[in-house]
């Protein structure tokens, strides 16, 4: 399958075939992570990576890709370049696409992306923005396959804020066969514009979509338990109103005994030990940090894939 000069703004753009294929790319990156020293199949090839918000993943990933990859990876920090300051977005689109190969931009509006991938003529590759995470929900993908063996069928639940995490697995849950079962305080819940996008993909899919206020009945029978920080990056004038109305949606053992015994916990990290109790973060069924390293195997593959 041939992705060569896409972009990726959203799983929106990509069929379950497509994101099957990047998946199965990134099971045979891992399986053959050394190999990738020798190989370099992004040689000569640079990418140019715009953060306007700060990373750990996803910067370390992503350099890490580009090295085993045998491309280049520049850092452009908010303070680097001048994004929507003194340049406009469209104008930095069009200067970058003739001087890197591909772009990944993590940034707080949506917008930004989409005016990056119109005016660009390489592949611009969302990092994250206020409305998706879509490198996330591949690795998220990948986690749930690794431990689960399958993808159709099982159910997941997301307790916590309807927030880019949430709204990309909703679209790639959708389009693969998971049911998502979102229970979210009212008025956190997901845009209904991306709700009825996913219940779209699930008339496809089979998959059952179920937006509520009840984490319980969220939670029952599910395989897997995902949530996320309450406040996110720019939100921090909100945190106290937002833990007050979030302090029911906190993932604990107690929360965690209405699912399958066998189920598994999943955080996208940072962990700021506010979302869920150190008891369930740090259980038998938590695989956080196998969800961590699958950011480095799922983003050589998208790199590879659009890039090479």
């Amino acid at each position: 399958m041939n992705l060569k000069g896409r972009s990726l703004l959203s799983l929106n753009d990509y069929t379950a075939e497509e994101i099957r294929h990047l998946l199965e790319e990134s099971k045979r990156l891992k399986a053959n992570f050394k190999a990738y020293k020798r190989d370099k199949p992004l040689a000569g090839l640079t990418l140019g990576m715009i953060f306007q918000k700060p990373s750990t993943r996803t910067r370390v990933s992503t350099e890490v890709a580009m090295y085993f990859l045998g491309g280049h990876a520049l850092f452009l920090g908010a303070s680097d370049i001048q994004l929507g300051a003194g340049e406009t977005v469209k104008d930095t689109s069009r200067v970058l696409s003739r001087m890197v190969d591909g772009v990944l931009a993590r940034v707080f509006a949506h917008e930004d992306v989409e005016e990056l991938a119109k005016y660009s003529t390489i592949p611009i590759i969302n990092a994250l923005s206020d409305k998706y995470h879509p490198l996330q929900i591949l690795a998220d993908l990948l986690t749930i396959e690794e431990h689960k063996g399958k993808l159709a069928g099982l159910k997941l639940a997301w307790v916590g804020d309807g927030n880019n995490v949430c709204n990309s697995l909703l679209i790639g849950c959708a389009k693969m066969g998971l049911h998502m079962s979102v229970a979210t305080p009212k008025g956190y819940e997901p845009p209904n514009d991306i709700v009825a996008l996913a219940k779209d993909y699930a008339e496809d899919t089979g998959a059952k979509i179920v937006i509520t206020n009840d984490s319980p009945a969220a939670v029952t029978d599910a395989d897997i338990v995902v949530t996320d920080t309450f406040v996110s990056m720019g939100e921090e004038d909100k945190e106290k109103e937002k833990l007050e109305a979030f302090k029911n949606y906190v993932v604990t053992e107690e929360l965690c005994s209405n699912a399958k015994s066998d189920y598994i916990f999943m955080h996208c990290l940072p962990y700021k030990h506010k979302e869920a109790t150190e008891e369930v973060f740090e259980s038998e069924h938590s695989v956080v940090f196998d969800e961590a390293e699958n950011r480095l195997h799922t983003v050589m593959a998208v790199l590879k894939c659009l890039m090479s």
